[in-house]
């Protein structure tokens, strides 16, 4: 049995902005990955609205910061086989991470180092580790979403080669997300369920791969 835990924002969580609600269980990119694995795989579903890589946003009741909450999720779920991070897009916003793929890129080898570096059970090993770069995010009309995120448009084009870098350093794997779906224009930075579908589904290989090496 193979353990995968998807750590993430409301990519990973499944927020439709068209009903500013939440996809149906069956179209959430987790939940397409656990089909496309088959038996044998267990997904453990770790997503937020709103987490950040390793930054406070203190305009929430929940914990977004996801450098505090990933070792408990660590500890908890042990044994893991591989760790797939979808984070960054809230580190863009200005209140939080300060609005560039810099800060991003730091907050990611924070979660990468606390991976590696956690104190697992005795005789379980340090998961494997998949860093999925978010989509880049699209011009929206839409007022809120307009505000908080237009001015990181270039710089979400930046996480790409930002997050890989980190994976490069680490030894992780890297797969960026721009290259099989694309954020809605309804806000410009989430996935409708069609895309969503499709970063499941695309996975399903890299993910296969990663878990069989030795």
């Amino acid at each position: 049995m193979k353990t995968i835990l998807c750590y993430g924002d409301s990519l990973t969580w499944g927020y439709d902005a068209g009903s500013a609600g939440r996809h149906a269980f069956a179209d959430r990119w987790p939940s397409r990955l656990a089909e496309g694995l088959g038996a044998g795989h267990v997904i453990v579903a770790e997503g937020l609205n709103g987490r950040t890589t390793a930054f406070d946003d203190n305009t929430s009741a929940s914990e977004r910061n996801g450098a505090r909450t990933l070792p408990m999720l660590l500890g908890s779920h042990q044994p893991i086989d591989l760790v797939v991070i979808l984070l960054g897009t809230n580190d863009l916003k200005r209140h939080t991470g300060g609005g560039r793929a810099f800060e991003s890129r730091i907050g990611m080898e924070r979660l990468v180092e606390i991976v590696q570096t956690f104190p697992y059970h005795r005789g379980m090993s340090v998961p494997k580790i998949l860093i999925v770069a978010p989509p880049s995010f699209v011009a929206t009309d839409d007022p809120d979403f307009t505000l908080l995120f237009s001015h990181a448009i270039e710089e979400s084009q930046r996480l790409p080669a930002a997050l890989a870098l980190v994976a490069e350093e680490y030894g992780c794997d890297v797969f960026d997300a721009s290259e099989v779906c694309e954020t809605t224009p309804l806000d410009g930075v989430h996935l409708d369920a069609e895309n969503t579908r499709r970063l499941g589904d695309a996975l399903v290989e890299p993910v296969g791969a990663i878990l069989a090496r030795d």
